[in-house]
């Protein structure tokens, strides 16, 4: 946590030190679309509703062009996000590298990047109510993508105790009842999550992971415009607005409402599936 000092100070450290850099500048990512979108999504129609009971979690289908939306309707509560590319679950999302795009919390116009060797964008960002919050005075923010998501294994290495409800173990269980496969397969493809509503950010001294109450309340919703056929798998944490505690049962939780929306395919001229980022490895990998 860099909090020990064990190493001296080098007396030339100030001469070499140099303003950062943004490793991974996004402008060439292009949000070219977003203002096609944010025109497209006032004419949608919803189609399909999914809710997901507390400490569990369910999978939904969304087709290219289909928006979706994930939705507070009775409560304050923290989900998790899995997405996959729907015929190839190895393709899923890589929150590791969407937050070196964008940043350690996502919002409108961010985009949603699959993991090597696909690296495309499963889907963009269309609308988030609570993009008022901003960034608090602790530094926290909401839809995180710096958390991994709540987990039966840490639970035992910090606490001791066995824990079924956790995320990592919902999202599995999901998996497992809509594509029929082994829960050791299962639990191979459930992946580091968008942590939609829940309120992180890393403390000022010793720079570690910390949550607080979300924001979120009833009506609000965070919505996504699909860039290619897509799964999603979201679980409802077991620690509610995660105020205070996650991975038990004692924190009050609610349902959340996944929605899948259409629109007419004219409006998205000019808007394609995202593709791939080809790159041949044939050279640098044999």
């Amino acid at each position: 946590m860099k909090t020990k000092k064990f190493s001296k100070k080098p007396t030339d450290f100030f001469s070499s030190k140099t303003d950062p850099v943004i490793v991974y500048p996004n402008k060439n990512l292009g949000n070219l679309n977003l203002d096609t979108l944010l025109e497209v999504r006032k004419k949608i129609k919803k189609i399909k509703e999914i809710v997901i009971p507390p400490r569990d979690a369910k999978c939904f289908e969304v087709k290219f062009g289909q928006f979706f939306r994930i939705e507070s309707f009775e409560g304050p509560q923290v989900g998790d996000l899995n997405i996959f590319k729907s015929e190839n679950l190895k393709e899923k999302f890589f929150s590791g590298k969407s937050r070196a795009f964008y940043g350690t919390h996502l919002s409108t116009g961010d985009k949603l990047f699959s993991n090597l060797p696909y690296l495309r964008s499963l889907a963009t960002i269309t609308w988030d109510t609570l993009d008022w919050y901003g960034y608090d005075s602790d530094g926290g923010s909401v839809h995180d993508v710096i958390g991994t998501r709540c987990d039966p294994y840490t639970e035992k290495l910090i606490n001791k105790k066995d824990y079924h409800y956790c995320c990592h173990s919902n999202l599995t269980r999901a998996l497992i009842r809509e594509k029929k496969i082994n829960p050791k397969e299962a639990e191979f493809l459930v992946h580091d999550v968008l942590n939609v509503f829940m309120c992180t950010g890393f403390t000022n001294n010793t720079k570690q992971y910390f949550m607080k109450a979300s924001p979120v309340r009833p009506g609000d919703y965070l919505e996504f415009f699909a860039e290619t056929d897509l799964l999603g798998v979201l679980s409802t944490c077991p620690g509610g607005d995660c105020s205070s505690t996650h991975s038990s049962d004692e924190a009050k939780c609610y349902p959340l409402k996944v929605s899948i929306w259409s629109c007419d395919e004219k409006n998205l001229t000019g808007i394609s599936p995202s593709s791939i980022t080809y790159y041949d490895n044939s050279h640098g990998l044999s």
